[in-house]
C-alpha cells in the first residue's frame, strides 16, 4: 500500500496533479478489511489534509462506520481518484479512466470482504455501470469476485437526510452478509 501512495504521490497523469494541493490514496486496514468503503474523490478537507472522508461527508460516514460497530481504523476508505477536481465538480471520465488502476491495485491488495459504493461515480467507476444510485442502491452487484453494495454518498444524505434510512438499510445488508449484527443503540 505505501508503494502505491508513493506512486501517487507522484503522479500527474492527469490535469488533477497539477491543482491538487496533496494527493488522498486511502486509509485504514490495510490487511484484508470486511469492508472497503469507495467514495468519488477528495473534496477541500481532503485535500488539505490528505486523508479521505474528513469534511463533513466523512463526519457522516464515520457515524455510519461505527453504528455498523466498526471503527475507521478496522474498514479500509479509498476513491475512485486520488485528487481533487477542482472546485469539487464531479470527476472527468479521462481523470477516472487515468486514476482507477490505483484503486484497483488496492483492492487486489486488500482484498476486502465486502465493498460499499458510495454514490454514482464510485459505481461508474467499479462497475462501469451508468444507471443511476437511485436504482442500483440496495442491489448486491459484484467487483472481481467481491460482493459490492451500493448506496448513496454521505455528501448526498447531509442534502437530503430522509435518504438516511434506506442507507442504513444497505449497510444491514452488507452486516447480513459479513454475518454480523449492528450493535444495539445507547440509549
Amino acid at each position: 500500500m505505501e508503494e502505491i501512495a508513493a506512486h501517487v504521490s507522484t503522479c500527474r497523469n492527469c490535469p488533477l496533479g497539477q491543482t491538487r494541493t496533496q494527493t488522498v490514496p486511502g486509509e485504514g486496514k490495510a490487511d484484508a478489511p470486511d469492508i472497503l468503503f469507495v467514495g468519488e474523490g477528495p473534496g477541500a478537507d481532503e485535500d488539505a489534509q490528505g486523508r479521505p472522508f474528513v469534511g463533513r461527508a466523512g463526519q457522516l460516514l464515520t457515524k455510519m462506520i461505527e453504528a455498523m460497530g466498526y471503527g475507521r481504523d478496522e474498514v479500509f476508505i479509498a476513491n475512485v481518484v486520488k485528487c481533487r477536481p477542482p472546485n469539487n465538480r464531479t470527476p472527468l471520465p479521462e481523470e477516472m479512466e487515468t486514476c482507477l488502476p490505483y484503486l484497483r491495485q488496492q483492492i487486489g491488495l486488500l482484498k476486502p470482504r465486502v465493498i460499499v459504493g458510495l454514490g454514482a461515480t464510485a459505481i461508474k467507476g467499479l462497475l462501469g455501470k451508468t444507471a443511476g444510485i437511485t436504482k442500483l442502491r440496495g442491489t448486491w452487484q459484484e467487483y472481481g469476485g467481491i460482493r459490492l453494495m451500493p448506496t448513496f454518498h454521505p455528501s448526498y444524505l447531509l442534502r437530503d437526510p430522509s435518504k438516511k434510512k434506506v442507507v442504513w438499510q444497505d449497510l444491514q445488508l452488507v452486516l447480513k452478509e459479513l454475518g454480523r449484527e449492528p450493535p444495539q443503540r445507547k440509549k
